[in-house]
């Protein structure tokens, strides 16, 4: 038997990848719903357990573009194993430290290699399979991502609320084990065959089709979690749902984002420059039926499902927005992917909790509203000028 064939084929490494994934944005996004317990366990005010998510958040958003620049030329599989390797380590050290300080540390080291098991794992995927069916594969991927942030809060706050913190800690470092020991026997190793330089890297910022890109997904994504960030208080406050139904449409939300991203995957293919203007087009019109009939309880409860399955377009539709416009450089461009995720997160929650201290929740969509009316700006320039690159380009070619 050759040595090759104890692998698995490329559908089960886009698995693990995806797996993988999971088990990393759900070390992230877990904790959010478990600051009390934090508090609780070491003694520090709920402002200060915050810190767990801040910290972690933050480092995400300021390395995301450095990080996998820098690891871009080492084995893909190297890079996994050292990632999930890290991750384990620090949710064994948070089970087990009775420190704030030193739990804080283990929160934070992790966040660095966050961003580059996440855009190598966009890549990987996107290479494993023929170029035209790239986007169903990273869509697999982003099913991990959206499980994470969909189940990571709600499961780890049931252990952490019917045990204690620390097993839920150890939760996430049984996840994050578990599929380090699925790379490690099952994934090849993944060299780069082609090494790009810092500089060839960095050069795609001069083009002004990434900065259309990166500046039109910033715009989107914060439009959509500047709001996410206050849905609940949202449909508790303007809907009048009481809060057990408010988590059950959180949940709907979620699970309707998985839902987007299959859906992606297998069409979005199709024509790319028009979903690229529909997605957010369709999303500005579902924020404003929501601002004018989100006081109706069966209105509201189908916006949040039509707008969880428009989530999940999102993802697709700006990984591909700004990988595409810079396809020589992947590692670097799925890096600047996941740091305009995290600033547009940042930025629509801070423009949508002004709006809710000036005039009250039910115009934190207004802070929406705003960035998806500029966000249209950017993206149809940018889907105008890669128009007349692709004509410019046929006409050379003739």
């Amino acid at each position: 038997m050759e040595k090759g064939n104890r692998y698995v084929s490329k559908n089960w490494q886009v698995l693990i990848l995806t797996l993988g994934v999971f088990g990393i944005i759900n070390t992230e996004m877990g904790v959010v719903g478990i600051i009390p317990q934090i508090a609780d366990t070491f003694g520090v005010t709920v402002p200060q357990a915050g810190w767990t998510v801040s910290v972690f958040a933050f480092i995400v958003a300021a390395s995301a573009p450095v990080m996998p620049l820098l690891f871009s030329g080492v084995n893909r599989r190297t890079v996994m194993l050292l990632a999930l390797g890290l991750f384990t380590a620090s949710n064994v050290v948070s089970a087990l430290t009775d420190s704030f300080s030193i739990l804080l540390v283990a929160r934070a080291l992790p966040a660095f290699l966050h961003p580059v098991y996440v855009s190598m794992a966009f890549t990987v995927a996107g290479q494993s399979v023929r170029p035209e069916e790239a986007s169903k594969a990273v869509s697999k991927v982003f099913v991990g991502v959206s499980a994470g942030m969909v189940l990571g809060v709600p499961v780890t706050s049931f252990i952490a609320s019917h045990t204690s913190f620390s097993v839920a800690m150890w939760f996430f470092a049984l996840v994050n084990a578990s599929v380090l020991l699925a790379t490690l026997f099952c994934i090849p190793s993944l060299p780069v065959r082609e090494r790009l330089s810092y500089g060839t890297q960095l050069g795609v910022l001069r083009k002004p089709l990434v900065w259309y890109s990166v500046i039109g997904f910033t715009l989107i994504n914060g439009a959509m979690f500047g709001f996410f960030s206050f849905m609940s208080d949202f449909l508790n406050k303007v809907t009048g749902f009481p809060f057990d139904t408010v988590s059950a449409l959180l949940l709907v939300y979620g699970l309707a984002n998985i839902a987007g991203n299959v859906l992606a995957g297998k069409i979005f293919t199709r024509n790319k420059l028009r979903y690229m203007i529909v997605t957010p087009l369709f999303m500005l019109a579902g924020y404003l039926l929501l601002f004018t009939f989100g006081h109706v309880s069966i209105a509201a409860g189908a916006l949040i499902l039509l707008l969880g399955v428009l989530a999940g377009f999102v993802n697709i539709v700006g990984q591909n927005m700004i990988s595409s416009a810079a396809p020589e450089a992947p590692d670097f461009a799925n890096g600047l992917f996941l740091t305009a995720a995290n600033f547009g997160t940042m930025a629509g929650t801070a423009l949508c909790g002004a709006f809710i201290t000036a005039s009250g929740t039910r115009h934190s969509l207004m802070g929406t509203l705003i960035f998806l009316v500029l966000s249209l700006l950017f993206v149809s320039v940018r889907c105008r000028t890669t128009h007349k690159l692709n004509k410019k380009l046929k006409t050379n070619e003739v």
